[in-house]
């Protein structure tokens, strides 16, 4: 089990040791869900990147597909300054790549946008076909083997399909690092789907994206008050009056641990889960906010009533 208090925990059977919570970039360079360029811009992103190094945040999760490739630029410009971080990014397996070898091609193309050598952590980002998993679990292979990526996971893959990458790799004598999945206090599928559990029989860490449910868990929406574009579509008012009772827990629990906030409270109870939350900032201001989740705990009384009250929230 990992300790949640931790500031660095191990990245599956990898050797490499990551940050307890991560940042993740979807959010840079994304105009049509996160309006990039209205709401923030590149100075903001650089300053959100910033203060999360000096909290001890290392590990930094991108995709080639987040801006169309913008995130990792954005990203890379950050890195050029100096900063080391633990640099995760994923390939996307579109229809019209079929050869394992477009994962190497795609890697080159993504290390070049980032200005680095090699990532540290290389992601399949969806087990889409037509091509099966296998496929793309010998291309993450080649890309250790060719010195391109430190280790390599995947993403949105079921509890079978991760089964089914770990042993070619195993083939390979490479372990498989991590899933990254969407979980939160509002989306707890993978405690149900067998995702979790095959982590922990794995040995493969748990990188929960969308850990906030998409700024929902902030507390800051309410049914008068829902958030803009994309994201106004995801969550209707009925849905933003059902969370309530659950933002207000939140609270509850954060006033406990000097006044903690229900974002900070929400990451906390993912650390309590031994996953990694991965939680995405436009500014400094959520970059500070989401890192000020680590460094303390949430009993075991509480993580049990932030469990109830989302099963009754839920249904």
């Amino acid at each position: 089990m990992v300790d949640p208090t931790a500031d660095t925990v191990p990245l599956g059977k990898t050797g490499i040791r990551i940050s307890a919570l991560g940042l993740g970039t979807w959010q840079w360079g994304d105009y049509l869900v996160w309006r990039y360029g209205k709401t923030h811009t590149d100075a903001d992103v650089r300053e959100a990147f910033r203060v999360s190094m000096e909290a001890g945040v290392s590990l930094i999760d991108t995709a080639e597909m987040y801006g169309r490739g913008r995130s990792e630029q954005l990203l890379g410009q950050c890195l050029r300054e100096g900063s080391r971080a633990v640099v995760a990014t994923k390939f996307m397996p579109y229809p019209w790549r079929l050869r394992r070898r477009c994962l190497c091609s795609a890697l080159r193309s993504s290390l070049q946008r980032l200005g680095l050598d090699r990532v540290d952590l290389y992601q399949v980002h969806w087990p889409f076909p037509p091509r099966p998993v296998e496929v793309w679990a010998e291309g993450l292979a080649d890309a250790v083997e060719a010195g391109l990526a430190r280790s390599v996971g995947v993403s949105n893959f079921s509890a079978t399909q991760m089964l089914r990458a770990h042993e070619v790799l195993a083939k390979r004598g490479v372990p498989l690092a991590s899933n990254q999945v969407e979980y939160s206090l509002l989306n707890r599928q993978v405690e149900r789907n067998g995702v979790l559990e095959r982590c922990h029989e794995l040995g493969a860490t748990l990188i929960a994206y969308s850990p906030l449910a998409k700024g929902v868990l902030t507390g800051k929406y309410t049914p008068e008050r829902p958030p803009s574009g994309l994201r106004r579509r995801m969550y209707s008012r009925e849905q933003l009056a059902s969370v309530q009772p659950l933002i207000g827990l939140l609270r509850e629990i954060g006033s406990a641990h000097g006044g903690k906030t229900p974002a900070q409270v929400s990451l906390n109870w993912l650390l309590c889960k031994a996953v990694v939350p991965i939680p995405g900032a436009k500014n400094s201001r959520q970059a500070a906010d989401n890192a000020a989740a680590l460094g303390w705990r949430l009993s075991a009384a509480e993580v049990a009533a932030l469990d109830i009250c989302q099963i009754a929230g839920r249904g």
